[in-house]
């Protein structure tokens, strides 16, 4: 066989298209955040148990799991019930660390802002909706991250919103929106806001996808930045323009199933 990185395009995709059919599957979510989400049904739930999970969705992947767990058991695993009907007592038990650079006063904060977002600017998918472009939610990203950030609060909590208008591949919100919009009819991403299109999503770029795309010639950019986003973003939707980050699933399965 040719080397992957010698393929012509149209049989890049047919093994990327294959690639991305065997990981996009509940069977191989099991350890990976978006299990969290999944434990839910009412759209603010699976919105509020995602983005927390999504926010710590760094280092090893069971510690991940056990992390939005605690913060989960702090909310009664009731999420949005917790966020907009909380008390100042019912956020007093929440102390120490939640995951590694994650802490208490983070989470609190991460409360408190969520609360603004449903009660003062109409919801998380409202909100993404509103600063969208016709072809890409990174103005959306930074929009969000501003507002999420116009409550009082300690500077270095903003560490955990990724903001790519300061250069960042802003990966763990990019993963969260995949979720969130992507319908792929197979019990892994959600497909729950409606009000924007798949088409326009990014892939989560990290270490693993972007050495995949390395690989396989996607990408030349060697820092994984938001110039790189948006140059892989560019491939992908060459090969599917209606779902480009179906081929997260392939960068990913290759990269941490295939050790590509």
């Amino acid at each position: 066989m040719k080397e992957l990185k010698k393929l012509k395009k149209r049989e890049l995709k047919e093994f990327l298209d294959q690639r991305s059919d065997i990981y996009n599957r509940p069977s191989f979510i099991e350890l990976d955040p978006i299990s969290i989400p999944h434990r839910f049904t009412s759209k603010e739930d699976i919105e509020i148990a995602g983005f927390l999970a999504a926010t710590i969705a760094w280092g090893n992947r069971v510690a991940i799991l056990k992390s939005a767990e605690k913060m989960l058991a702090f909310m009664g695993n009731s999420p949005f019930d917790f966020v907009i009907n909380h008390r100042d007592t019912d956020i007093k038990g929440i102390d120490g660390c939640i995951h590694r650079t994650f802490n208490a006063e983070d989470f609190i904060y991460f409360i408190e802002a969520l609360r603004y977002i449903y009660l003062q600017k109409g919801g998380m998918e409202a909100l993404f909706s509103q600063y969208r472009t016709d072809s890409s939610l990174q103005p959306a990203i930074h929009e969000f991250r501003r507002i999420f950030f116009e409550l009082p609060h300690n500077a270095r909590s903003e560490r955990h919103v990724s903001d790519p208008f300061k250069g960042s591949a802003a990966k763990k919100i990019n993963m969260y929106l995949r979720w969130m919009i992507r319908k792929d009819n197979k019990g892994v991403d959600f497909g729950i806001w409606d009000s924007i299109s798949p088409s326009i999503l990014s892939c989560p770029l990290d270490v693993h996808s972007g050495n995949v795309a390395r690989k396989l010639g996607l990408l030349k950019r060697k820092q994984n930045d938001s110039k790189a986003v948006i140059e892989l973003d560019t491939y992908l939707r060459s090969l599917d323009k209606q779902d480009p980050v179906k081929y997260d699933f392939a960068l990913f399965g290759l990269g941490v199933f295939e050790k590509f």
